[in-house]
């Protein structure tokens, strides 16, 4: 190829076939969609496209390709989402609003074309997927810098619905603005937390004697930057994107490790992986006792298994427990090394779900 123009007559000639290949795929999806509908197989596999991916990026490596990780998953990510669409079309329910960092994370498993329902509290979220309005749940469940999310622990202690996937994301802020120079900006809309979060940006752009609106998102900052021209906002990225406002500067932020962990949640179970993870609630019937936790902390250590977190609540019951545990461990609750432990503690464990481990 010797100029342009043979380059793109050579992107086109790739594009026609990635085309015909994308098209093949999704006849043999619509096939896999009508066994599934028969057997009342689950559309969702996190595992599987897990499994996909970890096969594409060897075989990226065996071959020395461009594409890193990141970029196969991204990639196919969204081809997985499109394909089940095509397999059943569920509707996702997330803690909006639209353009919110949960509205992030949905879309980054369940690609642009899916079907959501943003509802304004994460107790609104298992609603509607006990009254059967959605399939799937995002919810976030613990910040790196803020802790564990209370109210979705609390929620899943009593909910018929299991932790299906997980995801780890970064959270960045944008400064967003139609307006053409930072002199020309007059307010700053953002949630309360995002002025505070992005401090020093204020300060080197001295814009911190700017007057600052708190909204209750910064999804609704961006909506009421994007029509007014001497405003900008301190928002996502996808909340920039979802109400057109140009981007000034990205990832604002002070500190760059703010990182959340979301959940997605359903009605069925994952097969095992090698790379599961667990969670569970612990309700110890001897909490009150001396070294109950520690007993029951020592059946895992003698069972070889590992334990990745462990979280307290107080109980929202009046049963004598006192607090609940939450409990994530490496493996699948159907692991063989797992079952002196539930027969021990029948009536102790709850199981919240076992799925593939997230990237942090």
């Amino acid at each position: 190829m010797k100029s342009l123009a043979d380059c793109r007559v050579a992107i086109d000639e790739i594009d026609d076939k990635i085309l015909e290949l994308l098209n093949n795929r999704m006849k043999v999806v619509e096939r896999v969609g009508e066994i599934k509908h028969e057997s009342g197989g689950a559309i969702y596999r996190p595992e599987r496209e897990q499994e996909i991916i970890d096969r594409l990026y060897q075989k990226s490596l065996d071959e020395d390709g461009i594409l890193n990780k990141e970029a196969i998953e991204a990639l196919f990510l969204e081809i997985f989402a499109i394909s089940r669409n095509l397999e059943l079309p569920e509707k996702i329910a997330y803690l909006g609003p639209e353009g919110s960092f949960t509205h992030q994370a949905a879309e980054s498993r369940f690609g642009a074309m899916s079907d959501y329902l943003p509802l304004n509290s994460i107790h609104a979220v298992f609603n509607a997927m006990e009254s059967k309005r959605a399939k799937f749940g995002v919810v976030p469940i613990e910040n790196s810098r803020d802790g564990a999310v209370g109210e979705t622990l609390d929620l899943l202690a009593k909910s018929s619905y299991k932790i299906v996937a997980e995801l780890y994301m970064p959270i960045h802020l944008s400064f967003v603005s139609s307006a053409r120079h930072l002199k020309d900006i007059k307010r700053i809309y953002s949630k309360d937390k995002g002025f505070g979060q992005c401090r020093d940006f204020l300060l080197e752009h001295e814009l911190q004697d700017i007057e600052q609106i708190p909204v209750e998102s910064t999804a609704k900052a961006a909506k009421l930057a994007a029509v007014d021209p001497e405003a900008a906002a301190i928002c996502s990225h996808i909340a920039a994107k979802l109400y057109n406002v140009p981007n000034m500067f990205e990832n604002i932020e002070d500190v760059d490790t703010n990182t959340t962990r979301f959940v997605i949640l359903s009605n069925f179970e994952n097969v095992p992986h090698e790379s599961s993870k667990t969670s569970i609630l612990v309700r110890l019937k001897d909490g009150k006792e001396a070294g109950a936790l520690a007993n029951f902390l020592a059946d895992f250590e003698k069972a070889d298994i590992n334990i990745s977190k462990i979280e307290s609540r107080p109980s929202k019951e009046s049963d004598g427990f006192g607090y609940w545990f939450f409990i994530d461990f490496y493996g699948h609750i159907k692991d063989k090394k797992l079952e002196n432990i539930l027969e021990k503690r029948a009536g102790e464990i709850t199981w919240l779900g076992s799925y593939v481990k997230g990237d942090k």
